[in-house]
């Protein structure tokens, strides 16, 4: 049995997780060589741990979750490598998670990290030099083990010191995925997430509201990048924002997210969105919110009463439906 550094009978690696293959995988190779492995996933604004609590409970391995969305929209707002295609700032991304790993693997006594990442698998966050960066950047290079690619990358610490053998460590490289699914039926892995997006910062439509927050909002929050996936968006005249319900569960979505500082106006009589209102408490805004409320709205009356609900108290108000392109100059992707 290989010993540990820290005298132990069993080295302990931390292996990020997302209920991917390839990072089944990892931990799988690192288990064959009796390595004791616990799992770690990141939940944010823009992606989840869902399919990550799927794949540690087929693999029968502890999943650790931590939140990193306050940290990633820091990030967002100048990120050193750049964004991919969209919002998504990858190479940065990784590293954060690297960092976070490594933290946790200090604090609570695991002999290294590793990933499922495969290299040139991804042709800008998985080349030899983001890699590199990632390891680099997040300050435990030479704790960051990728047991896929092992082989075909430099020695790391865990196989200097003997808690991993290399040779027993793989090779694969690049996009196909004919090795990975090979291993499948060896170690016995029946359920994995095809290698998709995922993420909502690769997303060109919530891309799109996201920059625009950014723009119009440089101090945005966490909680300002969820409301992005409710409704739809209007940008108003002073600065504030409003998000229109679409349907049913929408609303309900909008209202369970309203909180003590904003507003929200509901139809009362007739089938209707929900309309939050962030950031304002503008008399101007509250008016162009009940106008949206009315014109989104079922009805076909000449007016329609609305509930105005803020700071735990409830008021009346009433608009006139309007043609809803008259509102096409202030919405948001």
């Amino acid at each position: 049995m290989i010993a540990t550094a820290k005298g132990r009978g069993k080295a302990r690696a931390l292996c990020l997780i997302s209920g991917g293959l390839d990072s089944l995988l990892a931990v799988k190779v690192l288990q064959e060589q009796g390595v004791e492995v616990s799992g770690l996933s990141f939940e944010s604004p823009f992606f989840d741990a869902h399919n990550a609590r799927r794949g540690a409970e087929q693999l029968k391995i502890e999943l650790k979750v931590a939140r990193i969305g306050d940290e990633i929209m820091k990030l967002l707002r100048r990120p050193p490598h750049g964004f991919g295609k969209q919002m998504n700032p990858c190479i940065d991304c990784h590293a954060l998670m690297v960092r976070r790993a490594g933290e946790m693997m200090a604090k609570e006594n695991f002999d290294f990290i590793a990933t499922g990442e495969v290299l040139g698998e991804r042709p800008m966050s998985q080349n030899r030099q983001s890699l590199d960066t990632v390891a680099r950047d997040s300050g435990f290079e030479g704790f960051l083990l990728r047991p896929l690619s092992a082989k075909l990358l430099a020695p790391t610490k865990p196989e200097i010191m003997g808690l991993v053998d290399r040779e027993r460590l793989l090779a694969i490289e690049g996009r196909s995925r004919k090795p990975q699914i090979a291993l499948t039926e060896k170690f016995g892995i029946r359920e994995y997430v095809q290698p998709a997006g995922g993420c909502l910062l690769t997303d060109p439509a919530f891309s799109a509201r996201l920059r625009e927050l950014l723009d119009h909002e440089p101090s945005a929050n966490e909680r300002d990048a969820i409301l992005l996936k409710l409704g739809r968006h209007f940008r108003l005249g002073s600065g504030a924002k409003a998000i229109v319900g679409r349907d049913k569960e929408d609303n309900e979505r909008i209202m369970a997210a309203a909180g003590e500082d904003d507003i929200l106006v509901i139809c009362d009589n007739t089938p209707g969105p929900a309309v939050l209102i962030v950031h304002t408490d503008a008399e101007n805004d509250i008016k162009t919110a009940a106008l949206l409320c009315a014109s989104f709205s079922n009805s076909s009356a000449f007016e329609v009463d609305m509930a105005i609900r803020r700071m735990g108290e409830e008021g009346r108000i009433k608009a006139k439906p309007v043609a809803r392109n008259e509102f096409d100059g202030m919405r948001i992707g």
